[in-house]
């Protein structure tokens, strides 16, 4: 009787886990800031990856004030004309200047329960 002849058959589906358990999270980062964390690593005896672990935890951490953001001065009267000539298409045309000033300044500002929640703009001093 023949022998069969053994097939080395490579299993289908996906490969088991080689390392750990956790997701892999691709980063690019440019050549200078790379050689930075590789030399924080052997300082500490950590491979790029742990590094990059270990920095990644101390800056969440750490807890920044949120700033404003920084804008041209030009670019804010730009967005306030744009804002105020939209607003007057939408405000009625029957209503007196008085109310037509009201408005446009009410939908400018916002309602007043979000003024204090706007990170963008100094805190206003409760009247």
């Amino acid at each position: 009787m023949k022998k069969s002849i053994s097939v080395n058959k490579k299993s289908r589906g996906r490969p088991k886990k080689q390392g750990g358990v956790d997701p892999v999270s691709a980063v690019r980062l440019p050549a200078g800031l790379t050689e930075k964390v590789d030399a924080w690593g052997e300082d500490r005896e950590l491979n790029r990856s742990e590094a990059i672990r270990r920095l990644v935890e101390l800056g969440l951490k750490v807890e920044t004030p949120a700033r404003p953001a920084v804008s041209k001065p030009g670019r804010r009267l730009r967005a306030q004309e744009l804002a105020t000539k939209t607003i007057e298409k939408i405000i009625d045309p029957a209503a007196p200047p008085e109310e037509h000033a009201q408005r446009r300044r009410r939908l400018t500002k916002g309602p007043t329960e979000f003024r204090e929640a706007r990170v963008d703009q100094p805190k206003v001093k409760a009247k």
